[in-house]
Parts: C-alpha cells; sequence; structure tokens
C-alpha cells in the first residue's frame, strides 16, 4: 500500500499557493506547466478552504454556551 501524501499545514499551502501565483501571473510558462499550476493551485485553495472551516468549527463549539454561540471580539495585543 503506497504511503498517504503528507498533508500541508495551513501556512505552507499558502506560501505554495502564493508562489504558484507568481508563478502564473509572469506568464512565460508553457500551456502545460501553467495548467498543472492552476490544477494545484486549485487544490490548495480547497485545503485552505477546509483547513478555515475546520477551524471556525472549532472556535464555535468552543465559544458555545448554553446551546446559543455567543459571538465575542478578540481582545487586542494590548489586553492581553
Amino acid at each position: 500500500m503506497a504511503p498517504k501524501p503528507k498533508t500541508l499545514d495551513f501556512e505552507q499551502s499558502l506560501q505554495q499557493l502564493e508562489g504558484l501565483v507568481e508563478q502564473l501571473e509572469q506568464g512565460d510558462l508553457p500551456i502545460e506547466d501553467a495548467l498543472k499550476a492552476f490544477e494545484q493551485g486549485i487544490r490548495l485553495t480547497r485545503d485552505c478552504q477546509t483547513i478555515l472551516q475546520q477551524a471556525e468549527q472549532k472556535v464555535q463549539l468552543l465559544t458555545e454556551q448554553d446551546g446559543a454561540i455567543h459571538a465575542s471580539d478578540f481582545p487586542d495585543q494590548g489586553d492581553l
């Protein structure tokens, strides 16, 4: 059985996505390479969206009180 590919964390995915965008914006990639970069960018975008959705769900679970979610602002850095 082939090993499962290592999942990148959000920051790594975002960094790779930014690199792909820079390459595509330069406009000098051959069409085949540009399509591969675009496909990889779509995968990275979906991975980032999934990570953000999971983080949002965790925050909602952590802030839920008495069956209702209470919105609150994060404290300013000076308040910590």
